[in-house]
């Protein structure tokens, strides 16, 4: 196996190994989606590091939007899909990785305002937890293979 190319993502000798990911700095998120997210991915990645140095920087932007999908004849909802987008970008020495996910999640909407809300904020959960492992895999696989970072440009010349 080893003349193959093939390096499982949690070993030891492949590059994104627990130290690594533990190396990366994550960067406050906006609203409490923002936080629920930076916790998952605080617990995927780095589950047992207090006084860690960072190599890399971690950034995140989140987008959510609702659409209902099964509609009634009196044009009220039964069903719903929320859907949530991470932008994200990993700042280090070899340069920048971008990447986006996405997570959609469908819900009962129901006739008690409560058990909606109640569902939504159920499907918001899974969904973040989704986009957690997902960009969890995604940045291992970046340290990994440091050629998938892009180096910056260089700045403009000034002019006078």
């Amino acid at each position: 196996m080893a003349a193959c190319g093939f390096r499982p993502l949690y070993s030891e000798a492949g590059g994104a190994n627990a130290k690594a990911l533990a190396s990366v700095s994550i960067g406050q998120i906006n609203n409490r989606s923002g936080q629920k997210l930076r916790n998952f991915l605080l617990e995927r990645m780095a589950p047992r590091a207090s006084n860690r140095t960072s190599r890399y920087n971690l950034k995140i932007e989140l987008k959510e939007s609702k659409s209902n999908i099964n509609i009634r004849k009196d044009e009220s909802a039964t069903r719903a899909n929320l859907s949530i987008t991470a932008d994200f970008v990993l700042k280090g020495s070899d340069g920048v990785f971008t990447g986006t996910v996405l997570s959609t999640n469908s819900y009962n909407v129901l006739d008690s305002d409560f058990a909606t809300l109640s569902a939504e904020n159920d499907a918001r959960n899974r969904a973040l937890r989704s986009l957690a492992e997902e960009i969890r895999l995604r940045v291992g696989t970046a340290l990994q293979n440091p050629t998938v970072f892009r180096k910056p440009d260089p700045p403009a010349p000034r002019r006078q």
